[in-house]
């Protein structure tokens, strides 16, 4: 995509999407499956459980665009386990392998920014309809949107680089 065709905020937020996608892939890439929901202390959530919690917000982005007819239903365990608040356990067998993991967390990011440059500003300046301190942070749909597919996403990649070094794989850059 050159610059002259990223006119709309859609497309300024999903260069800045596939950028993080890229990153995510590369801190996971070479963790091994056994190890990838391994918790290396108290409090250090595991790569498994930062990717499978980003995993299953596409969705919600997707529905925030009025993009109702690309959603794909997130597992009700799924969801149970990685939503907000959810703890994170070591891997026992509860949560998914890192395969599936890391192909929905792929797939449905990129049906997000597919998509995001075809949204409208004008959807993008409406009111968040999320409620209560979320829309008082982020007044607008464009600022959530904003946040789930940049600082949410950076947030959780950059527990996964921490994680790495506490585990001894280290820097992907």
């Amino acid at each position: 995509m050159t610059t002259t065709t990223m006119l709309g905020l859609g497309s300024m937020i999903a260069s800045n999407l596939r950028m993080a996608m890229s990153y995510g892939e590369k801190l996971c890439a070479d963790i091994p499956a056994d190890k990838f929901g391994h918790m290396p202390m108290k409090g250090v959530n595991s790569a498994l459980f930062n990717m499978g919690h980003l995993a299953i917000y596409p969705e919600f982005v997707l529905g925030m665009i009025d993009r109702k007819d690309l959603v794909q239903a997130v597992d009700p365990t799924w969801e149970a386990l990685f939503k907000n608040g959810s703890p994170c356990l070591e891997q026992d067998g509860r949560y998914p392998e890192k395969q599936p993991i890391m192909e929905r967390f792929k797939a449905r990011y990129a049906a997000v920014a597919d998509v995001l440059p075809s949204v409208s500003d004008d959807l993008f300046a409406k009111p968040n309809p999320m409620g209560g301190r979320m829309t008082e942070i982020l007044p607008t749909i464009g600022a959530a949107v904003m946040f789930m597919c940049g600082s949410h996403l950076q947030m959780h990649l950059g527990q996964v680089s921490a994680w790495r070094r506490v585990i001894g794989l280290g820097s992907v850059m």
